[in-house]
This record gives C-alpha cells, sequence and structure tokens, in this order.
C-alpha cells in the first residue's frame, strides 16, 4: 500500500501481518513518510531494484525468504537503506544472526508504534549524519592484520567506543539501542581475541598507530 504524500521519504515494512503493516503505515504516514507493504519477500527484493527508501522494517518470519535471507540479499546487492528487524521470537541468538547479517537494530514483537517510529528516525537521522560526515572528513578505519575484518557498522561502533563514550550513548549517536551496540562490542571483541573491552582498546590502539 503506497502512501500519496512522502517529505520525508520512504519506509518500507516487511510484514505477513496485515494489522502491523496497517499500525506501522498509519504511524510513518502521520509523519509525512511515504509507506510501501510487503507480505513477501519476493515482492520487497522486486521493490528496492527501483526504490530507495530512507529504512526498511523487516519482521524475521514471513512466507518464501526469511528475513535473515532478505538481509543477505541486500547484502550482495550492497543496498544502503537501515534494517531494522522486529521479531516474535526475540532470543539473542536471532537478534545476533540478524545483526550478523546486516541489519542495524532489533526490535521484539510486541512492540509500542512510538518506540519503532522513536528507533526508525533516529536510525535515519544517523545515516544521513554519516553520508554529511563522508563527504566532508574521512571516517576512521581500522585494519587489524590477519583477523577477520570489522563491517562498517562494527568500524562506526568501535571509534565511537574509543571516545570513552558508553555504550547507551554510543547507541544514540549511532541511532541504534544499547542491546545492539552490545552485540557489536562482543562481536569486535571476538574478532580481535579480546579478553575484556579494556584488552579491545588496547588492542585496537595498538594496532592502528599513527
Amino acid at each position: 500500500m503506497l502512501q500519496p504524500t512522502g517529505s520525508n521519504g520512504e519506509i518500507f515494512v516487511v510484514d505477513d501481518d496485515p494489522a502491523i503493516r496497517d499500525l506501522l503505515t498509519t504511524l510513518f504516514s502521520r509523519r509525512s513518510y511515504r509507506v510501501l507493504c510487503f507480505a513477501d519477500a519476493e515482492s520487497l527484493l522486486t521493490a528496492v531494484k527501483t526504490h530507495s527508501p530512507a529504512c526498511i522494517i523487516l519482521d524475521v518470519y514471513i512466507p518464501g525468504k526469511s528475513g535473515l535471507d532478505i538481509l543477505k540479499e541486500l547484502n550482495t546487492r550492497q543496498h544502503r537503506a537501515p534494517v531494522i528487524v522486529i521479531s516474535g521470537k526475540g532470543d539473542i541468538p536471532t537478534a545476533v544472526d540478524a545483526i550478523k547479517h546486516g541489519a542495524l537494530d532489533f526490535i521484539e514483537k510486541p512492540f509500542r508504534g512510538g518506540e519503532v517510529l522513536n528507533r526508525v528516525e533516529e536510525a535515519i537521522a544517523a545515516e544521513r549524519q554519516r553520508d554529511a560526515e563522508k563527504a566532508g572528513v574521512e571516517r576512521t578505519r581500522f585494519y587489524f592484520p590477519g583477523r577477520e575484518p570489522l563491517t562498517d557498522r562494527e568500524q562506526d561502533v568501535l571509534a565511537k567506543l574509543l571516545t570513552g563514550v558508553s555504550n547507551k550513548e554510543t547507541g544514540r549517536q549511532l541511532g541504534i539501542s544499547h542491546r545492539t551496540v552490545e552485540i557489536h562490542r562482543a562481536r569486535i571483541m571476538d574478532k580481535l581475541g579480546a579478553r575484556n573491552a579494556t584488552d579491545m582498546v588496547r588492542i585496537a590502539l595498538s594496532d592502528n598507530r599513527g
């Protein structure tokens, strides 16, 4: 269902539950977003060939390909829209898999509409800020020879953490939840072989001097 107005950009909602689609359509339309809804994977993947949404809200369990399969496909296509995953199965392994495969953030069902609205708008604002920074100043990049490379999101999280800000503040600045920051930090530590946060900082600084 495509809304007629959308001065703030497009939001894609992918969920086979019509009540969820209707709720999110109403919320985002009121904030001047154009909302395009999908009940299955294939219709979404067809749409992203010709659309550039500001954000994609993606359920994990939908007909056809799963939400994780869609994330992998979007990564293959290098689609840049932030993806926020929603799921009724809010366990840590599901959240980690979603983040690992490119999701920006993870929200459990049932959720409050205002929570999704705030998280999406924070994600869009953070993405636009990053684009502005890229245009003016080159981002800090970390290289760890012999180790699995960090993803772009892990690079961003590590850069924030090295300034001494908290997980909560890191999440606020990047437009993601505190829980998602913790998942990224755990993956960074695993890739670097760090025993704790202090060890992570030591490795990052010693391997990226000057």
